[in-house]
């Protein structure tokens, strides 16, 4: 049985010059988390486990999928126009976010971050319907991938 998982993600590093603290926290959380526990199964007749590059080339997401020898084993392209919304807004409200931990009260900080996770739900939903015939991912998944996703299109 092959085991239809992620064990290593990278982002293309040059879509992202320059990265905030915070940005590169989230980086560094969703990667770990991606690789700790994932459900990703690309069609088609590859057995996994796979490494996934993640890039942004002429304006579409590119998932770059190879498998644990590094082997290109195909890539899933997607226009980035239905996402971008979601994303603008997700990281607009991220930004008060992260001022308002810094002294904001308890409920303010409560309030934006249930704003902030209600997008980032409409994100990852998204990105699942997306993928939809091409890779087979789970809620999770689609959570951390979001996030990268972001990361990549953010310019601090």
């Amino acid at each position: 049985m092959a085991e239809r998982r992620l064990i290593a993600v990278t982002l293309d590093e040059g879509s992202v010059p320059r990265r905030s603290a915070d940005l590169e926290h989230e980086r560094r959380v969703a990667i770990y988390d991606l690789i700790e526990q994932n459900e990703f199964s690309p069609r088609g007749d590859h057995g996994g486990p796979y490494h996934l590059h993640l890039a942004i080339t002429e304006g579409r997401l590119v998932f770059d999928i190879r498998d644990q020898d590094d082997t290109p084993l195909g890539k899933v392209i997607l226009a980035l126009s239905p996402l971008r919304a979601v994303i603008k807004d997700y990281m607009a409200v991220c930004s008060v976010y992260y001022e308002a931990i810094k002294n904001a009260s308890p409920a303010r900080i409560e309030s934006i971050d249930m704003g902030r996770r209600g997008l980032h739900n409409q994100g990852s939903e998204l990105l699942v319907e997306r993928l939809k015939g091409k890779i087979d991912i789970d809620r999770d998944t689609a959570r951390r991938l979001f996030t990268l996703i972001c990361v990549l299109l953010t310019r601090d």
